[in-house]
């Protein structure tokens, strides 16, 4: 049971790192910024504090080095220099480690956490305390607690099971009286009979009065891993020297932060639990299935044309749809916390490479599944390493080309139909053309004469090994870097798209799906077969008829409402030999390449559509991203529409090419 909960300490340690690290490196660039300075102490001092409660002691005593120090940055002792700030990020790496230790994942190099403190220690001016003496009670106090002190009531009640879950009592006293002076009364109204005494169970609640310069929040820091298995009330007691006459109504308890962003932030925390990742993919597993046998109760009740169960089969395919939504959005996550994820690394590299870069974030609210999102952190992890080795140019050369010295690399999310655009651009030097063709040539991958589109020609650069680099670096060279991105970004059958312009940067968009599990589609019918199309892409569908066909002179265009849009013939392009109807149906979908037609003998209908790998030996099959188990048993597959559309235009393009005439010489 301990286990249990020192493993969901480690989990929620970890998002603190995250917070942590995300305010040192906004710190870097806003060093006079006190609410940054008070984020970081207050990430400090809550690991600390709950890694001493939990047992993590060599932990807590290495964090609360760190804690000390920028407890002087709050109180203006010290300043918040890049030197403090890159010490503090090495500091986060080794918690990390140390974390990493506990659960069996590695070791802590304690030789590192000496250098650390070393340097720390050198940057304060604080002596190396001895090590056969420890620090009184007194000497441990925060440095707030010197200042313009406060009397505060803390009612703590803790729920039944808190010894169960590890939690130790005194351990969260020993940290209140290092904020100040500290009364602790015990109540025991609530202990039964020896005979009726579960040893394991929680009796006493305390009553403890603290005078500190700390305010409501840094008390309730304290308890910040507690707090949700226990009665917490923090209030502050009003001077004794106020009239009798003029009797105080009670002060209302500071069960909230101290502005609204921050009480929202504890509210949302209060009504939300931690759920394994593992149990959700099971939830939505269990729901794809119920999606299928309800696809197929629709089956049975339109066949036999059984009233009864038709309002039945409607009323499950209603509840079915509104269980799905729930399922999917409780797996969806917003991109914010994987974006901010970059900043590290973007501030390494600069160090690195001896650049100054920025690293901009815009649509962090943009949801996605988390299966998605946990498959996309490699994939953008090398692209902006891409971005700030090749792409970014160095402060010198910047300022020749006329731009300023620092560059800008951003990330980008925005929803687009049943997908997710996610982007990454920088203003650097953008791709070299001739250098990308050079190397294509030299690898054997294109003939030296061959007429190349821009898509074409950026497309060698996802090519295993290919890289335009002479030297390989640490950073790159090697030419495994964007095959991955491509490797990765296919798996969640996506697509890639890069653009370039000379001088002024690149952009690398990524077209991802919102879900890999369940999507609405429209189950439409070609000859025998019947396929589904992402409901998310289509526009509207509308008849072609012989009349329309012969208006084109046999082109494939059709005029839908005085607009010209080219459709794809699935049964030609497909190669399915089968009879044209005398009338077909256009679905209209938007795709990255423009709206296209897609014509089809006949719509059936919408379908929620449980998505299935067709396996390693369709890999190659890029006009089809996956397969759903129809009401009747058989299988239909899922059409990719973007990449039909693209399969079109370079076969049009090719052919074009190769109709071609060749340039006279003329002598």
């Amino acid at each position: 049971m301990i286990d249990k909960y020192k493993q969901a300490f480690q989990e929620e340690a970890r998002e603190i790192l995250l917070e942590l690290e995300s305010a040192l490196l906004e710190l870097n660039e806003r060093r006079d910024d006190s609410e940054l300075v008070g984020r970081v102490f207050r990430a400090l001092h809550t690991i600390k504090g709950s890694g001493a409660m939990f047992g993590f002691d060599a932990l807590a005593a290495f964090t609360h080095h760190i804690e000390n120090t920028f407890d002087l940055v709050r109180n203006g002792r010290l300043g918040a220099s890049p030197e403090l700030v890159s010490l503090s990020l090495a500091a986060v790496d080794q918690i990390k480690a140390m974390l990493d230790e506990a659960a069996g994942q590695g070791g802590a190099d304690l030789a590192v956490s000496a250098h650390i403190l070393e340097k720390v220690r050198a940057l304060t001016g604080t002596p190396e305390p001895s090590p056969t003496k420890q620090p009184a009670p007194e000497t441990e106090k925060s440095a707030a607690s010197t200042g313009a002190t406060r009397n505060w009531r803390v009612s703590f009640r803790p729920g039944p099971d808190l010894l169960r879950r590890g939690a130790n009592p005194l351990l969260l006293f020993r940290e209140l009286r290092k904020l100040g002076d500290l009364q602790i009364t015990a109540v025991t109204s609530a202990i039964p009979p020896l005979d009726e005494l579960d040893p394991e169970r929680c009796y006493i609640a305390w009553t403890l009065d603290l005078t500190t310069s700390a305010d409501a929040d840094e008390i309730r820091d304290v308890f910040i891993f507690v707090e949700d298995s226990c009665e917490l009330v923090v209030e502050p007691v009003l001077p004794s020297s106020a009239p009798d006459s003029l009797p105080s109504a009670p002060a209302a308890p500071l069960a909230k932060r101290s502005d609204d962003s921050r009480s929202t932030e504890q509210t949302a925390q209060a009504s939300s639990i931690r759920v394994a990742a593992a149990k959700l993919d099971q939830l939505v597993d269990l729901v794809g299935q119920l999606v299928t046998v309800q696809a197929r109760l629709v089956e049975v009740a339109a066949r036999h044309e059984d009233h009864d169960m038709q309002a039945v089969a409607e009323e499950i395919e209603a509840l079915t749809t509104e269980l799905r939504e729930t399922s999917m959005g409780m797996r969806t996550l917003p991109l914010r916390s994987t974006f901010e994820r970059f900043k590290r690394l973007v501030y390494d590299l600069s160090r690195s490479l001896h650049k100054e870069v920025e690293l901009s974030c815009d649509g962090g609210d943009t949801e996605l599944d988390k299966t998605v999102i946990d498959q996309l952190n490699d994939p953008l992890m090398h692209l902006i390493r891409n971005s700030m080795d090749h792409g970014i140019e160095a402060p010198e050369a910047r300022r020749a080309a006329g731009k300023l010295p620092t560059g800008t690399i951003r990330l980008s999310a925005r929803h687009a139909g049943a997908q997710v655009l996610v982007c990454v651009s920088d203003d650097g030097k953008g791709i070299d053309r001739e250098a990308v063709r050079a190397r294509a040539i030299e690898k054997g991958l294109v003939a030296a004469d061959a007429r190349l589109s821009e898509s074409e020609l950026f497309s060698f650069i996802l090519a295993p090994g290919f890289s335009t680099a002479r030297e390989v670096s640490n950073v790159s060279g090697r030419g495994v870097g964007m095959d991955v991105v491509r490797r990765n970004v296919e798996a969640l059958r996506g697509s890639i798209e890069i653009d370039s312009q000379p001088g002024a940067g690149s952009t690398v968009t990524l077209r991802l799906p919102l879900t890999l599990a369940i999507i609405d589609g429209l189950l439409v019918r070609v000859g025998h077969a019947r396929f589904v199309m992402p409901l998310g892409n289509t526009v509207e569908c509308v008849e072609l008829t012989r009349q329309d066909i012969q208006n084109a002179n046999g082109k494939h265009l059709a005029n839908i409402r005085g607009e010209i849009i080219p459709y794809i013939r699935l049964s030609e392009h497909l190669q399915m030999d089968t009879e044209r109807p005398e009338r077909e149906q256009i679905m209209v979908a938007e795709t990255e390449h423009g709206r296209f037609g897609f014509v089809v003998d006949q719509v059936l209908g919408d379908h929620q559509t449980v998505i299935k790998n067709l396996g390693r030996l369709y890999r190659n099959v890029q006009v089809v991203s996956g397969a759903t188990i129809l009401g009747d048993g058989t299988v239909a597959l899922i059409l990719d529409l973007h990449r039909l559309a693209q399969s079109v235009i370079r076969d049009s393009s090719a052919h074009m090419q190769v109709r071609a005439p060749c340039p006279q010489v003329v002598a």
